[in-house]
């Protein structure tokens, strides 16, 4: 498998299609579906814990959890199979309780769960066209009933239990209300609708007997036994609150930094209608939810309203209506509330409401400040921030800040920090984004709409638009790494700007299909770019020409990744194969195992790839990439993944998916390599801001700070007016309670006087019951002395039957003794001789034994080898358990932190429950006749835990005898146990000393790299005089060259000069020669001048060829020297590697021999020890005694540390003999490819040559 792990940290994101997607764990866990896991998330803390969804799960459809808040079931769809998995909460992490995936009949989906109140049975609902409803004993995996709900293919949305009845079951669809009981193995229908078929949403149990239900058309209907008792019709309130909101969303333009989501929703079914049109429509009450006071339901967009009971008989009123809160970063702030509420959910203690809306939105209402503000319009807020409501289709990080930036298909565009897991901006636009940029200093980002490429600074509280490019529907844009240039793709044209000066640098043309992905070189200087026509091609920015290309036209590539090195290019696409590109040839290509590659991204470091899939899978594996199936997947998204990125430290992983949803994943490296990259440069906390707005700001506060001394001011006069109040009113009350307290004087007086003649008539009563008492203190004394008397007689006569009765024991035990005597001198004349016949045996075992002892050494050998490689896997395991412990333990001790102040709020309620438990007491003296009653129940039971006792009692006999056997066998194992510590004792030396050995060839290791360096620089040093030395010859063959040419010249000169002189007798013909000759010979420079500059020219040379001559042969020398130091240090290195190689093999075989000596020393010892305890032996010692020579030695410890000292004085005796045999070998040369046997400390020796 892949070293590379990736663990999900955080989730953002929603499934809203998911029926019941929001469940209570406890007052502060909540348990929500998201990508293709369910979260458990907690609202205080804001953290996440995940409960994965099944290998290959397409998706999930429904959860319910259980009444007693300890199972969660999830409906899911595996490998086009349906199937239901029932996990338990309470385990840490969550584990999987049961699958229930095998049916006897037809099913497509199930679309709706319910479980029990005694959470033992569960339900479920299948969609059309079967519809049938299946009745389980989930534990045993048991279908106790099945039933047809619908025979017209009609949508059936909710199924539930009833909360005290295990036997009843609602249902309600589109024309379904249906109530069936659970009677005889089947389930039957109790109630019969009357009227008109309704397009029933949703209902929920008020009691045991009755049910609200409401209806597509604003209807709420409330039924007690299956028959209508109530109805109401929910009015459509959107216009008045409408008007009334809309004056402050114009007049305020400053951002919120957490505003509501306003995006498009994902099904076409949910769609609103016009503004007109909605008015006229009906609210639908898509959702309800009970609690103790009454109901809620929704009551159409973004509208939950709160019913209690009424006065009336069986009606409710409305008490309260809550709103989803407008988004001012919405593009139409007035239509962003307009979502429909898909599920209510109500804390066990009723003091949070939580809402989620079609929109992928999670709403939170604490019902405390509803019940405070109740004359105020109530307001929802975020669970914890808007979240995507569309596929995410485009995702980036920065380099200089924890930030990821994502845009989807809901036209906006968000900025989220991947440290505290928060969204730092958040803003939506008139277009849909379909690519995005993160600029490497994470202050711009740029962004593809379908009408223009926008560049977009990243203020304080906004994203502000700075720049518009004319490139429309840019499916994909870049920025480079160095942040001085971005490439933005238009069909099959990328088109590079630059980011400064926003000019347009260049255009790549050459892709015949549109370009899906690329990716910039670490060096910025390549560009890679690939597409669905099977093209892969690598571009030179410098000219704008293409330097390597890959073309398949079989292929449509999605995803393109490139090395550090920039050397190898990663593509994927729809063949199922990644594919490991090099100087335009595909080196290897990697299966995906009929599943395909939709992105890919390779680490910084190198060494880790991770791919995402169309199922929605995320895969890690490392670098080179394995041919087999050696990867780690994850299911992360339900969806195909968009889009992947690593964090500039290869410390996060985060992707994005058509779910709308992104995951941020820790990346671990079970190696512990390549993970933690030190940032020379920590994260920047700067912020842009523009300056009118920091002078808004500014003199926004110089108002506020006036407006505060305003109040201080007012406050001041008001409190002093109240001071004055509270004077008057104090000397009011001081006045009340000086005459209340002489009141209260009076009638002390009056109480005491009573007091006093109650004391004396208690006195007089109790002198007449003291006289009472003592009267029968004495009649019970005469009484009891009689009975005393005759109890002493009866103890004398049971004390002389005692006294025989031990007497005939006594005898009894004599004779017992003397048989016992008898049978001992039997028994071991017996075992003396079964003893004689044992110890032959013994001898015959023991040559077997050591025949084993070879064969276990050869076994011990692999053995140790395997456990070697599994305390690696273990310990890096243990280390990754380790950081998570610790993980925990800080989650734990804030977790502690809340548990004090819970047991200091629980602390309060236990003084005011100790008051009512006085009151308890009254009652249990009631209850107290009933128990008297019950108590002649508990006999007749307790008969029948006799009967049950004396069963029990045979099988605690069979146990005792197993127990017997297992200690037997644990005795053995002790046995076993001591054998292997004693062993492993013999061992540790070696061990350590291998350990030094190993540590000595490291430190040899590393002066040969020392050496290999110094080797290096001289063959430079070589190569540079080499070239010199051409370059001299160069000019020494041009020299000679004019040498050559102006002897030549000279010959033709003397010859001419020669034919001259001849001339001398004829002075004109001697004149028109030598003029010939001048001007054949000095036409543009005078003669001498010529030959004075050549002798000049020769002097310098040969001057310079003696200089060069002269380095050369110095160099010459030096490198001599240095290469036969290098050789002698060379030869030295090899020589103590050699000799610590023998020195090994030399302790292995001691090793062994040692091992086989206290093995059978060990033998001889056991039969010692065994021979010791037999009764006799001393008189008779047995013949065999004398032969073995391991029993005649007086202790076999010493004998042990003595055979040790001798080897350890052997082993120093021939390492000297080594040394002085092989000393001369180390002036030797070494022979070409062999290595010579040399001792290992020859350093010095070498070090003085």
């Amino acid at each position: 498998m892949s070293v590379i792990v990736a663990q999900a940290l955080h989730i953002f994101g929603f499934q809203s299609r998911v029926a019941n997607n929001i469940c209570f764990f406890d007052e502060q866990i909540i348990v929500y579906p998201s990508g293709n896991s369910c979260v458990k998330y907690h609202i205080e803390q804001k953290w996440q814990k995940f409960i994965p969804g099944s290998e290959k799960s397409q998706g999930m459809l429904a959860l319910a959890i259980s009444p007693n808040r300890r199972y969660l079931a999830i409906s899911e769809t595996v490998q086009d199979k349906p199937a239901i998995t029932i996990y338990e909460l309470s385990s840490v992490p969550c584990k999987k309780r049961k699958v229930l995936n095998t049916f006897d009949f037809a099913v497509q989906e199930f679309v709706s769960l319910g479980f029990s109140p005694d959470s033992k049975y569960l339900v479920a609902q299948t969609g059309p066209p079967e519809s049938n409803l299946a009745y389980w004993m989930w534990e045993k995996q048991r279908l106790m009933a099945i039933v047809k709900v619908d025979i017209q293919n009609n949508p059936i949305y909710q199924v539930s239990f009833n909360p005290q009845d295990n036997t009843q079951v609602c249902v309600t669809g589109n024309g379904i209300f249906k109530l069936f009981r659970y009677t005889e193995g089947t389930l039957k229908q109790t109630n019969f609708l009357r009227g008109e078929p309704q397009n029933y949403l949703s209902h929920a149990w008020l009691s045991e007997e009755k049910v609200i239900v409401g209806t597509d058309t604003g209807k709420l209907y409330l039924f007690d036994s299956g028959d209508l008792r109530w109805e109401t019709s929910i009015e459509h309130k959107e216009a008045p609150i409408h008007v009334e909101k809309e004056e402050p969303a114009q007049e305020s333009e400053s951002l919120i930094e957490f505003p509501a989501t306003s995006s498009p929703e994902v099904s076409s079914d949910l769609i609103f209608e016009p503004e007109t049109q909605q008015q006229a429509s009906l609210p639908r009450v898509s959702a309800v939810a009970t609690y103790s006071k009454g109901f809620a339901c929704s009551a159409g967009p973004g509208i939950v309203l709160l019913f209690e009971k009424s006065e009336e008989k069986e009606g409710y009123r409305e008490s309260r209506e809550i709103r989803v809160p407008q988004d001012q970063c919405s593009s139409d702030p007035n239509q962003s509330d307009k979502q429909e509420v898909v599920c209510i959910a109500f804390s066990p203690a009723e003091e949070t409401l939580l809402i989620s809306t079609n929109k992928n939105q999670i709403y939170l209402l604490s019902m405390a400040s509803a019940e405070m503000s109740r004359g105020e319009a109530a307001r929802f807020e975020y669970l914890n921030c808007p979240l995507h409501s569309s596929s995410i289709t485009g995702l980036d990080t920065c380099i200089r800040k924890p930030l990821v930036a994502t845009c989807s298909l809901d036209k906006s565009v968000r900025i989220w920090n991947y440290e505290n897991n928060s969204l730092d901006l958040y803003k939506e636009y008139q277009e849909e984004a379909y690519a995005l940029s993160l600029h490497p200093s994470g202050l711009y980002v740029l962004v593809g709409f379908a009408d223009k490429l926008r560049l977009m600074n990243l203020l304080i509280d906004d994203i502000r638009i700075f720049k518009d490019f004319t490139i429309r529907g840019c499916r994909e844009c870049v920025f480079s790494n160095g942040g001085h240039l971005f490439a933005a793709v238009n069909g099959n044209v990328i088109h590079i700007y630059s980011s400064t000066t926003f000019e347009n640098i260049i255009n790549l043309k050459g892709h015949n299909g549109k370009v899906r992905s690329v990716v910039w070189s670490m060096d910025d200087y390549k560009l890679i770019s690939c597409g669905t026509d099977g093209a892969v091609y690598e571009w030179n920015l410098q000219n704008g020409k293409r330097e390597t290309e890959c073309v398949l036209k079989s292929c449509s590539y999605s995803g393109v990744a490139i090395s550090s090195d920039a050397k190898i290019i990663f593509a994927v696409g729809s063949d199922h194969t990644i594919k490991e590109i090099c100087d335009s040839a595909i080196l290897r290509e990697v299966p995906s195992f009929d599943v395909a590659y939709t992105c890919i991204v390779l680490s910084h470091s190198g060494r880790m790839v991770f791919t995402g899939t169309s199922s929605g899978a995320i895969r890690s594996m490392k670098y080179p990439l394995p041919m087999h199936k050696e990867f780690n997947e994850y299911p992360a998204h339900h969806g195909p993944v968009t889009k992947m990125s690593v964090t500039f430290d290869d410390q996060f992983l985060l992707t994005s998916a058509e779910d709308g949803c992104m995951i941020i994943w820790k990346i671990y490296d079970k190696e512990g390599r390549g993970l933690k990259r030190e940032r020379d440069v920590p994260y920047s906390d700067e912020v842009l801001i523009t300056r009118t707005d920091m002078e808004e700001k500014t003199q926004i506060m110089l108002e506020l700070k006036t407006r505060v001394e305003e109040l201080k001011m007012e406050n001041e006069y008001q409190l002093r007016l109240k001071d004055m109040n509270y004077n008057e009113k104090i000397k009011e009350l001081t006045e009340k309670f000086i005459q209340e307290m002489e009141s209260l004087k009076t009638k002390n007086q009056v109480l005491k006087t009573e007091k006093e003649k109650q004391e004396i008539q208690h006195q007089d009563q109790l002198a007449e019951l003291m006289e009472k008492q003592s009267r029968e203190v004495q009649d019970l004394e005469s009484g009891n002395n009689q009975k005393l008397l005759l109890e002493y007689e009866k103890y004398q006569e049971l004390q002389m039957k005692s006294q025989r009765m031990q007497e005939e024991y006594e005898k009894q035990l004599h004779e017992m003794e003397e048989n016992k005597s008898q049978a001992l001198e039997e028994l071991t004349e017996y075992y003396e001789a079964k003893l004689i016949e044992k110890t032959t045996l013994l001898e015959e075992a023991q040559d077997d034994a050591r025949q084993q002892l070879r064969e276990f050494e050869e076994t011990k050998k692999q053995i140790e080898e395997d456990e070697d490689r599994e305390i690696q896997d273990i310990k890096i395991k243990y280390e990754r358990r380790l950081r998570e412990e610790r993980e925990s333990n800080l989650r734990l001790k804030g977790e502690t932190g809340i548990m004090r102040k819970k047991f200091n709020s629980l602390q309060k309620e236990i003084e005011e429950r100790s008051s009512d438990i006085e009151g308890l007491k009254a009652e249990q003296q009631k209850l107290q006749g009933v128990i008297k009653a019950l108590e002649k129940d508990i006999l007749g039971l307790k008969r029948e835990i006799q009967e049950r006792d004396e069963t029990i009692q045979d099988k605690e006999k069979r146990i005792y005898d197993l127990k017997k056997k297992n200690q037997e066998l644990e005795k053995f194992k002790f046995v076993l146990d001591y054998k292997i510590k004693e062993l492993k004792k013999q061992i540790e030396p070696r061990e350590n000393d291998i350990k030094a050995m190993k540590e000595q060839i490291q430190e040899m290791e590393g002066e040969l790299e020392c050496f290999h360096k110094q080797n290096t620089r001289l063959e430079l040093n070589i190569a540079e005089l080499r070239l010199k030395l051409r370059a001299t010859d160069r000019e020494m063959h041009r020299e000679m060259q004019k040498e050559r040419d102006m002897e030549a010249l000279i010959k033709r000169f003397k010859t001419d000069l020669h034919n001259c002189v001849g001339l001398i007798q004829e002075p004109k013909k001697l004149k028109e020669s030598i003029r010939d000759i001048y001007e054949k010979y000095v036409q543009k420079a005078d003669m001498v001048e010529i030959v004075g500059v050549d002798t000049d020219l020769h002097q310098e040379y040969t001057r310079q060829r003696e200089h060069l001559e002269h380095n050369l042969a110095t160099l010459k020398k030096k490198v001599i020297k240095e290469s036969e130091l290098h050789r002698a240090d060379y030869v030295r290195i090899m020589q103590e590697n050699v000799s610590l190689i023998k020195e090994i093999n030399e302790l292995r075989r001691e090793l062994k021999v040692t091992r086989t000596q206290v093995h059978d020393l060990q033998s001889t010892l056991g039969l010692l020890n065994k021979r010791k305890k037999l009764p006799g032996q001393s008189a008779a010692p047995s013949p065999d005694r004398h032969q073995s020579p391991g029993i005649l030695r007086l202790n076999p410890e010493e004998e042990m540390e003595r055979i040790i000292e001798m080897q350890q004085i052997e082993i120093k005796f021939l390492r000297d003999q080594i040394r002085e045999q092989e000393s001369p070998l180390a002036l030797r040369a070494i022979p070409d490819g062999k290595l010579p046997v040399l001792e290992t400390e020859r350093r010095s020796g070498v070090q003085s040559q």
